[in-house]
C-alpha cells in the first residue's frame, strides 16, 4: 500500500472496529442486515464495503420496506413503453412520440437546507427525464408546509419556493403548476415532491443499462464533491428535534451546469445514440447506486478505477467518492471502441467526459483505488437488500371512526365563504407561483392556476396537460377510499383542460413503515391508487417513496401525491377553469352529498379532522368524467372547473376571478352542502347558443347534470340555496382569495 493510501484512509475504522463499535448501525443497517453481508462475503466488510452497502440498503434505494407494496401497483397497457426501475416512465402518444416523467421527493433536505434542497430536487428530477433520451418540457410541484402562522414554516417557504425557482428559471424549464397544502402535521417535516415531464422521439429512448462485457462506463459533468455524503442513509431516518440535522448530507447544486449537462446529453443521444448503451444520473448515493444498478438491470459486473473520478476536493477517499450525492453528473454506457466522440462532444460543453471503468461479466462490484482493490461484492447482493416482514395494524382512528358527518355551521354562508377562501391551502398561490417562470420555452398554454398546466407540442396538433394532486386529510381518514380519490381529482383536473387521462406517477410520503399503522397506511393508499388507475386506464409508470417523514415519532399525514398526464389530441379542444363570458350557463355535473369529514369547512371550524370519510362512487366518478370530455371535444364547453377543496361555492367564486365577471345560480341543496367536497363533480359553462346541443349530449350520457344559472356581468357572486344565500362582491371574494397567503407571509 502506498504512502498516499495509508494517509488517506488511515482515520477509517478497521473491519473489526466497524463491528465491535457498532458503526454500521449509524449509517442505518442493522445488526442482522451487517451479519447478513458478513456471511455472505465470507469476512467482515472493510470502511467502504460497509458503506457502499449502506448506501444501496437504505430504504431510499433499495425500497425494501416499501416493495411489498410497490408490486401492487398496475403499470401496463397499450401505451407503455417503459414502466418502473428506470429513470422515469414512458408512454406513446402517437406520431413516434413518447412522453416521459416522473415525481421524485427532496423532503429531507428541503427541511435542513429549504434552499438548496428543494434546488436539488428539480435538478435530480430532470436528470431522470433526460437520461431516458427525452427533452424536459415542464416541472411541476407538490409542496406541504405547516401553517403559516409559524415564523419557522415561513422560512421555510421562503427558502423552498426560492430554490425551486432559482434552479428552474436558470435552467430554462418552465413551471406549469402543481399545489401547495398547509397542515400542522409537516411543521416538523415538509414535504417537497417535484414531477417533471418531457418529450422524446420513440428512436431515441435510452435505459440505464450497463450491457455487453468490456464496454466503457464513462463519467460526466461536474466534479465530485463533499456535499451530499451518504444521502440516501439520511433521507431513510426521521428528525429529532433534540439531535442537529446534518447538513453535510445535502447536495449543492448549480443549475447553469446542469444546463451544459442537459443539452450535451440529449445532443450525445441524437448524434451517438447507435453507440451508447446505457445513461443513469447520479442521484440518491450517487456513483454508487447508478453504476451498480446499471449493471444488476443488465445481469453483468461493473470494475471501476476511483483514481480517475474527477474531484473538485483533494484527498477524497473511495467512502467519499462513491458516497458523494453532488449535483450535474451522469453516468453513460459507451461501446467500446466509440468513446472518443462522445467524450469530445461533453469536452466541447466544457465538462469532464472520463473513461473511469468497464463492464464485467463476472458479477462483482469491484472498485480499485491508487493500485488496491477497495471493494469487491456480488452486484446481485448489494443491489437487492433484504425485505423484512413488517406488520400492518389498521389505526383506531379508522377501526373506531363515528359514521355519522360533520354538520358545519353556516349562519352567515356569505362570510363562510369569504373566510373559506382565505384558508391557506385554498387561497391562490400566485405569490408563490409568480417566482416561477412558466412561460419559457414559448410552448405553455395553461399557466399556473388553473386545474392543470397544458404545454403544445411543437409540429402538431396535439398538447399535453399535467397536474399533481393530493388529499392528505381525506387518506388520514381512510388512506385506500384518500388513494382512490387522488387519482380521481388529478383525472378530473386533466379532463377539465380538455385532456385524457393517460399515465400517473407517484410520491408516496409517509411515516415510520416499521409503525405498523403507518405500515398499513402505505399499503391501503396503494392499493387504492391501483383501483382507481385501472378503472381510469391511467398506469402507474414511474414514482418515489418517501418514508421516515417525523419528527420525534410524530408522522406526518399519509400524503399519497399522484402526478398525472393527459393528451390533448386538438389544441382547439383545450378548455380552462375560469368562466368566459356573461350571459354563459352554468351547469354542475354530478350530485352533491353531505360530505363533510376531513373537509376544508371541518378544518376551519373546529381546527382538526376527524370521524370517517364519506363515500366515493367510483362508477359516479368515471360516468362524469367521461361526459365531460365528451362534451369538450364536442366545442360545446366554455369552461370546465373540477370541485375539491371548499366544494361548489369556492369553486364557483374561483371562476369568477380571472376576468373579474358574477353569478347567478340557484343550488337545489343546504347552505352548508355548498361547501360539501362529494367527490367527482364539475361546473362547466355553456354558451347560449350551445345549450340545445350541450343538453342533448346530457340526455344521450344520461348523465347527473343540472342547469344552475348564468355568469353575470355585475361583479356579484348570488348564490341561492334552498336555506341561505350568499351574496358578495366578486372584487370581495377576490381579495380574500389573493390576499390570505401574502399577508401571512407578511407577519
Amino acid at each position: 500500500m502506498t504512502t498516499e493510501n495509508i494517509n488517506l484512509m488511515a482515520h477509517e475504522p478497521s473491519p473489526d472496529q466497524i463491528a465491535a463499535d457498532r458503526i454500521y448501525a449509524d449509517w442505518g443497517l442493522t445488526d442482522h442486515e451487517y451479519d447478513l453481508i458478513v456471511k455472505q462475503m465470507g469476512r467482515r466488510p472493510n470502511y467502504t464495503e460497509t458503506g457502499i452497502f449502506s448506501g444501496m440498503w437504505s430504504e431510499h434505494c433499495s425500497y425494501k420496506k416499501s416493495k411489498p407494496a410497490l408490486r401492487k401497483f398496475w403499470s401496463k397497457n397499450d401505451r407503455v413503453l417503459q414502466g418502473p426501475g428506470e429513470g422515469a416512465g414512458i408512454l406513446d402518444i402517437g406520431d413516434g412520440q413518447a412522453v416521459v416523467f416522473k415525481a421524485e421527493s427532496h423532503n429531507h433536505p428541503s427541511f435542513v437546507e429549504p434552499y438548496e434542497g428543494a434546488a436539488t430536487g428539480v435538478g435530480g428530477i430532470l436528470r431522470d427525464i433526460f437520461s431516458m433520451g427525452a427533452q424536459p418540457i415542464a416541472v411541476l410541484d407538490s409542496l406541504r408546509f405547516g401553517e403559516l402562522t409559524s415564523a419557522k414554516t415561513r422560512n421555510l417557504v421562503d427558502g423552498v419556493i426560492a430554490g425551486i425557482a432559482g434552479y428552474g428559471n436558470a435552467i430554462g424549464i418552465p413551471n406549469l403548476g402543481g399545489e401547495i397544502g398547509f397542515d400542522d402535521t409537516y411543521a416538523g417535516n415538509p414535504l417537497v415532491n417535484v414531477m417533471s415531464v418531457g418529450l422524446v422521439n420513440q428512436a431515441e429512448m435510452q435505459v440505464g443499462q450497463a450491457k455487453g462485457t468490456g464496454n466503457t462506463i464513462i463519467y460526466v459533468g461536474a466534479k465530485t464533491g463533499r456535499d451530499g455524503i451518504n444521502g440516501a442513509s439520511f433521507a431513510s431516518a426521521e428528525f429529532s428535534s433534540t439531535e442537529e440535522s446534518d447538513r453535510s448530507a445535502v447536495q449543492v447544486g448549480d443549475p447553469f451546469l446542469e444546463k451544459l449537462v442537459m443539452d450535451a446529453t440529449i445532443d450525445a443521444i441524437r448524434q451517438y445514440g447507435q453507440n451508447i448503451i446505457g445513461i443513469q444520473d447520479m442521484g440518491a448515493a450517487g456513483l454508487l447506486s447508478s453504476s451498480s444498478e446499471m449493471a444488476s438491470k443488465a445481469g453483468t459486473g461493473i470494475e471501476l478505477d476511483l483514481d480517475l473520478v474527477p474531484q473538485r476536493e483533494a484527498a477524497l477517499t473511495p467512502y467519499e467518492l462513491m458516497l458523494s450525492e453532488s449535483q450535474e453528473r451522469m453516468l453513460l454506457v459507451v461501446q467500446k471502441g466509440q468513446e472518443q466522440p462522445v467524450i469530445d462532444l461533453f469536452a466541447k460543453a466544457g465538462l469532464d467526459a472520463v473513461a473511469i471503468g468497464q463492464v464485467t461479466d463476472d458479477g462483482r462490484y469491484r472498485l480499485n483505488f491508487q493500485g488496491e482493490t477497495v471493494a469487491d461484492v456480488d452486484i446481485d447482493f448489494l443491489t437487492n437488500a433484504p425485505e423484512p416482514q413488517l406488520d400492518q395494524v389498521e389505526p383506531s382512528r379508522i377501526k373506531e371512526a363515528d359514521a355519522a358527518q360533520y354538520q358545519p355551521v353556516v349562519d352567515d354562508p356569505s362570510a363562510v365563504l369569504a373566510d373559506l377562501l382565505a384558508q391557506p391551502t385554498i387561497a391562490s398561490k400566485a405569490s408563490l407561483f409568480r417566482h416561477f417562470d412558466s412561460q419559457v420555452r414559448a410552448d405553455t398554454v395553461i399557466k399556473p392556476g388553473g386545474d392543470a398546466g397544458v404545454s403544445r407540442i411543437r409540429g402538431t396538433k396535439k398538447a399535453l396537460a399535467m397536474t399533481t394532486d393530493v388529499n392528505s386529510r381525506f387518506a388520514y381518514l381512510n388512506p385506500r377510499v384518500g388513494g382512490q380519490m387522488a387519482v380521481a381529482e388529478a383525472g378530473r383536473n386533466l379532463v377539465a383542460t380538455g385532456a385524457l387521462p393517460i399515465g400517473m406517477t407517484d410520491c408516496l410520503n409517509f411515516g415510520s413503515p416499521d409503525n405498523p399503522e403507518v405500515y398499513y397506511e402505505l399499503h391501503q393508499a396503494v392499493e387504492g391508487i391501483t383501483e382507481m388507475a385501472k378503472a381510469l386506464n391511467t398506469p402507474v409508470i414511474s414514482g418515489n417513496v418517501s418514508l421516515y417523514n417525523e419528527t420525534d415519532n410524530q408522522a406526518i399525514m399519509p400524503t399519497a401525491m399522484v402526478g398525472m398526464v393527459g393528451l390533448i389530441e386538438d389544441n382547439q379542444n383545450i378548455t380552462r377553469a375560469n368562466f368566459q363570458a356573461a350571459g354563459d350557463k352554468v351547469y354542475l355535473v354530478g350530485q352533491t352529498a353531505d360530505s363533510f369529514n376531513g373537509s376544508e369547512i371541518q378544518k376551519m371550524q373546529t381546527g382538526t379532522i376527524a370521524g370517517q370519510l364519506f363515500d366515493f362512487d367510483q362508477a359516479a366518478e368515471m360516468n362524469n368524467q367521461g361526459f365531460v370530455l365528451a362534451a369538450i371535444q364536442a366545442g360545446l364547453v366554455q369552461s370546465a372547473h373540477d370541485l375539491s377543496e371548499g366544494g361548489l361555492a369556492v369553486a364557483l367564486a374561483e371562476a369568477t376571478f380571472t376576468k373579474d365577471l358574477g353569478l347567478d345560480v340557484n343550488f337545489a341543496g343546504s347552505a352548508a352542502q355548498l361547501f360539501s367536497e362529494t367527490s367527482g363533480r364539475f361546473i362547466l359553462s355553456v354558451a347560449a347558443e350551445n345549450v340545445a346541443a350541450f343538453e342533448e349530449i346530457i340526455a344521450e350520457n344520461q348523465a347527473r347534470v343540472v342547469e344552475l344559472g348564468t355568469v353575470t356581468a355585475d361583479q356579484t357572486i348570488k348564490i341561492t340555496a334552498t336555506d341561505g344565500q350568499i351574496d358578495l362582491a366578486t372584487a370581495q371574494a377576490k381579495d380574500r382569495y389573493q390576499n390570505a397567503i401574502p399577508q401571512l407571509m407578511a407577519e
